[in-house]
């Protein structure tokens, strides 16, 4: 599952699953549990690692200086890959999309004083293939590794995040929130053909059923036992309101479970609306997939949430 030929820094014993109780749900026969991968590591935390650690063992077969990599101001993937590639002796450099601020975000902060150097790149040539190629011909020594590692590299090691739960067969639905797709990718792959898999979509997309996120997924798996709900992103990513906020303090006052807004707080919020609607029928075991990246809530008004 884990590569022995680098240094795994995460604990996956900590990887408990909890399971979540309402009188609904009670009533409903529907049993939702949370895979908490939020708890293997302070840094690199949730998914990420899962994400990464095939990249840096690539770098380091390869003889690579260190990693490049893509992220936005708030990017949990930017300082998950700046501490995963101090602790594996790498350099990093993180190419972060928008003006440089004035001031640093405390995600910058973090991925500065791991020691990534950044770079500041316009919003409108973040994403341009000609920009990329030209990084990669300038950094040979780099490997370069997209925005939240996404690629066949991420999704190989998503593909180890289910099989972390022994009985993982047993659950009718798998959930998960969705940025990039990369680790709904993989738990698709991992899945079995009588589950479901659900994508919360973090990110405003205009077609339900035909976007940049569904053709990543049948570019990486043959299954189609998935669907991704595109209704509960609050208004596009890292939006929020303070409905979103009143759910993430209503779940940790009742589970005492820890979300963020820009992911897990969503899928929550999804996944309990859809049980209210009756859009999960009565009978079902869910297994939510909680990924991390609870650092993005320090952007938060202090106060404003409850942990």
């Amino acid at each position: 599952m884990f590569s022995p030929t680098i240094y795994q820094p995460v604990d996956i014993g900590k990887a408990i699953v909890q399971q979540l109780q309402q009188p609904l749900w009670h009533q409903k026969q529907i049993t939702v549990s949370v895979l908490r991968l939020d708890r293997i590591h302070p840094v690199i935390s949730g998914n990420k690692w899962f994400k990464l650690q095939y990249y840096l063992e690539e770098a380091l077969q390869t003889g690579k200086k260190g990693i490049l990599t893509f992220g936005g101001a708030w990017s949990n993937h930017l300082v998950a890959t700046a501490y995963a590639c101090a602790l594996t002796g790498l350099q990093a450099t993180g190419i972060v999309r928008g003006e440089e601020p004035a001031i640093y975000a405390h995600t910058l902060q973090d991925a500065q004083q791991y020691g990534m150097q950044l770079q500041f790149v316009h919003r409108n040539s973040y994403t341009d293939p000609v920009q990329q190629a030209l990084l990669r011909q300038q950094n040979p020594e780099y490997l370069l590794v997209p925005q939240g590692g996404e690629g066949a590299t991420g999704v190989r090691g998503a593909a180890g995040i289910l099989p972390l739960v022994p009985d993982f067969a047993s659950y009718t639905h798998i959930a998960c929130a969705v940025g990039t797709g990369t680790m709904l990718a993989g738990i698709l792959q991992a899945s079995a053909l009588h589950q479901q898999v659900i994508g919360i979509s973090s990110l405003k997309l205009g077609n339900a059923t035909d976007n940049s996120i569904i053709t990543f997924i049948r570019q990486h798996t043959q299954k189609a036992n998935f669907h991704i709900h595109t209704g509960y992103h609050f208004g596009g990513y890292a939006r929020k309101n303070q409905e979103l906020i009143n759910g993430m303090n209503s779940v940790y006052s009742q589970h005492h479970l820890p979300t963020d807004f820009v992911y897990t707080g969503k899928l929550l919020y999804g996944i309990t609306d859809m049980i209210q609607k009756g859009t999960i029928p009565e009978g079902s075991r869910l297994l939510l997939i909680h990924s991390g990246g609870l650092q993005g809530n320090r952007s938060l008004p202090t106060g404003t949430l409850l942990f």
